[in-house]
């Protein structure tokens, strides 16, 4: 037996070749301080869990629920929007439930696009969006996101034929990998290119509820005109530690939502209606625990780029998410020194050419242990005499 050609065209998944790497030092006996990973280190909130656990107690949790979700989520989505963003939602036209906010991005291209046609990704970018591409069976290019424009699309650099023949363009503010943060006019920038060329925006706001220095995340649906030409996806596995828990949605365009919709009505039966419940909870209930581990994240942003100027390391603090993208030194590439680092220094980070080509030169590292093994990271490193 063999594989499908289409199987046989999915990328090489980046951040499983991550794990086995981190996996076979640490078997090794060795103290790994996992700086690489994108999985959130605090458990859900206790009050999360004991919605999860009442609503597990209810025998009708234990049914099939409706296909496309349960009302009360749908319903919980749109309220969170309303008050986080002042953005008016339907919740039953304009929210799908999501096993996780992933299913949804590689989904999106087979719902809205047919073979061969082209869409436009972000590079670097997150990587499991190609996915997406070879399963619908349409072609991609990617648009820079560069130092100099803070990694921004310039979307005036997209060449002219590109943007006639793309049908859909993923954006990601705050940005996996590089933790850059948009404003209102840049998403007011990409609804006018939708329109004027027929292209839906997807915007993927993982990480919508982590910006620092004050500053809130802007919505995609915050700008005019956004439910015209786009959606948004939102996952309560960052603003809520719910990683494993496999569950968001999609908030936006009534023909895309039924869109996804419709291809989860075949993929799926239904979300456990528990999760569903709890996710309810999470995102109507007290925001206080986004607001401290929004804290702590910025805690862990300042001590780390502290550490790094101490030892000569010149990074740039990011504005959101909880990544931080730093420069390799000379001498390495991204695989190179990431490699040199888990090799020389029992520290692990994201090699960013794992992103993109235009990730060549940076690593990721998560602001995802504590302030105290940031600092033995970086101590670690500067051991290595590199800066």
């Amino acid at each position: 037996m063999e594989h499908s050609e289409r199987l046989k065209k999915l990328p090489v998944q980046f951040f499983a070749s991550l794990v086995n790497k981190v996996s076979k030092a640490l078997s090794e006996g060795r103290d790994v301080i996992n700086l690489g990973q994108g999985n959130p280190d605090q458990p859900t909130p206790p009050h999360i869990v004991k919605a999860l656990q009442t609503a597990a107690e209810d025998p009708q949790t234990h049914k099939y629920s409706p296909f496309r979700g349960i009302g009360e989520l749908k319903e919980a989505a749109a309220e969170f929007y309303k008050k986080q963003y002042g953005v008016e939602v339907d919740p039953d036209k304009e929210v799908a439930i999501l096993f996780g906010t992933k299913a949804g991005l590689v989904e999106l291209p087979m719902c809205l696009m047919n073979d061969g046609e082209l869409m436009l990704l972000p590079d670097p970018g997150y990587p499991d969006y190609l996915s997406g591409t070879v399963l619908a069976n349409v072609e991609y290019e990617t648009f820079p996101l560069k130092a100099e424009n803070k990694f921004l699309p310039d979307f005036n650099a997209i060449p002219a034929a590109q943007l006639e023949q793309a049908k859909l363009l993923y954006l990601n503010y705050p940005n996996n990998p590089t933790g850059a943060t948009a404003d209102l006019a840049l998403f007011e920038e990409a609804v006018a290119l939708a329109k004027q060329n027929d292209i839906v925006i997807l915007h993927d706001f993982a990480y919508g509820a982590i910006g620092f220095g004050g500053k809130k995340p802007v919505s995609f649906l915050e700008a005019e005109g956004a439910k015209d030409v786009g959606v948004e996806m939102y996952t309560l596995s960052k603003t809520y530690n719910m990683a494993g828990w496999r569950v968001g949605f999609a908030v936006g365009n009534p023909v895309i939502i039924e869109a996804l919709n419709l291809i989860q009505d075949h993929l799926y039966c239904s979300l456990f209606p528990a999760v569903q419940r709890a996710a309810a909870a999470a995102l109507t209930g007290d925001q206080t625990c986004v607001d401290e581990l929004v804290a702590r994240y910025e805690v862990r942003r300042n001590t780390l780029v502290k550490a790094c100027q101490s030892i000569g390391w010149n990074v740039e603090a990011p504005d959101g998410s909880f990544f931080a993208w730093l420069p390799v030194p000379d001498g390495f590439t991204s695989e190179q020194f990431a490699d040199y680092l888990l090799e020389k220094a029992d520290v692990a980070v994201a090699a960013g050419n794992g992103f993109g080509e235009y990730g060549e030169g940076y690593v990721r590292v998560g602001l995802l242990v504590d302030e105290e093994r940031i600092v033995e990271a970086v101590e670690r490193i500067s051991k290595l005499n590199l800066f």
